[in-house]
């Protein structure tokens, strides 16, 4: 398990549960099934991974905290939409920090109200000026997540109660940071263009390309010819090429082979968009739609959900891609759909 984490680098994080949360799905997809409360441990309990805005929300080995300093230096208050509310009470940001110093580790619910502001925020995807003050504070690294409750809601504490000084205090040039953090992109892709690595960490291209352009002069990338790609291409050194591979396993919409969508449809010749915020009239495949990789391409696409009241596993749609053999897809679909559903614990 943690080999896997490291070698990805790290696991996006993603609260939507209409089946499972989006870190818990990742691993899935590499090891099969396994203990979620042996992960939770490993992430929360022993000091060895953190929370941080890394591609997206995303848990990180924690001694990269000192490599996303870039991402902490550009994220501003404003930056989490309540920019006019802070500007017209100035003192309640430092309030809440100061009330997270007296009083320990909060939730949001835990932290006071802005003094005539209403609470809620419309329209906005953190929706009260609490967390959004708490969101805007981890962002610029003055928080950091301690664990996460049962539902999954954010302990934010003090960063120095939660990052070992010997993260927190050490210094690495911006340059080299972006140079550690694409070589590990690279390693985590194998393969992939200047925008495919940029994008493992949401690095602006420029910054990537220069990252890129010093690995390759100290021989840690290789520029290669990909038939079909446009560019240069570049591979990592650790990457290899397997006679064939045998795959069989529903993946996650935040699973690094397709989260980038460009480099998806350059792999497998698949379009691939979540439809979570389209309407329903106007979804093509369904909510929560998984993209079910077999052997060397995605054969197929699914939208499922868990069903806990009554322990089902519910298949909405399985649709399959133009040109698979539908029998022998079907087959490996449903057993990854019985183990999937074991390991959730639902009967059917």
């Amino acid at each position: 398990m943690t080999q896997t984490i490291r070698r990805l680098g790290l696991l996006q994080y993603d609260s939507v549960n209409i089946l499972v949360q989006a870190h818990y799905l990742v691993l899935f997809s590499r090891l099969g099934p396994y203990s979620r409360p042996r992960l939770d441990r490993l992430l929360y309990d022993e000091q060895r991974y953190t929370e941080h805005w890394a591609h997206e929300a995303s848990l990180i080995p924690i001694e990269d905290w000192p490599l996303l300093a870039y991402r902490r230096a550009t994220h501003t208050l404003p930056s989490c939409g309540i920019g006019d509310i802070l500007a017209a009470n100035p003192h309640y940001a430092p309030l809440v920090l100061e009330h997270v110093r007296e009083h320990g580790a909060v939730t949001i619910d835990q932290v006071p109200d802005c003094e005539g502001v209403p609470r809620r925020l419309a329209e906005k995807w953190f929706g009260t000026v609490n967390r959004a003050t708490l969101e805007a504070h981890f962002g610029r690294g003055a928080l950091a997540i301690r664990k996460r409750l049962p539902n999954m809601a954010r302990v934010y504490d003090l960063t120095e109660r939660v990052i070992p000084a010997c993260h927190r205090e050490r210094q690495i040039a911006h340059e080299e940071a972006q140079r550690i953090l694409i070589a590990q992109a690279a390693r985590a892709f194998g393969v992939g263009t200047c925008a495919d690595f940029a994008d493992y960490y949401r690095m602006p291209q420029r910054d990537a390309l220069r990252a890129i352009h010093a690995l390759e002069a100290a021989g840690e990338l290789q520029r290669i010819d990909v038939d079909g790609w446009r560019g240069p291409v570049w591979q990592h050194p650790e990457a290899s090429t397997p006679r064939t591979v045998e795959a069989a396993r529903l993946l996650s919409p935040f699973d690094p082979l397709v989260w980038y969508r460009p480099r998806t449809e350059r792999l497998f010749d698949f379009h691939y968009r979540l439809e979570i915020y389209t309407p329903k009239p106007q979804r093509r495949w369904g909510y929560y739609v998984l993209p079910f990789l077999w052997g060397e391409r995605i054969a197929a696409r699914t939208d499922l959900r868990a069903d806990r009241t009554s322990g089902r596993l519910v298949v909405e749609s399985i649709h399959f891609e133009p040109g698979v053999p539908k029998r022998q897809v079907r087959q490996a679909l449903e057993e990854e759909l019985h183990l999937l559903c074991r390991w959730l614990d639902l009967s059917r």
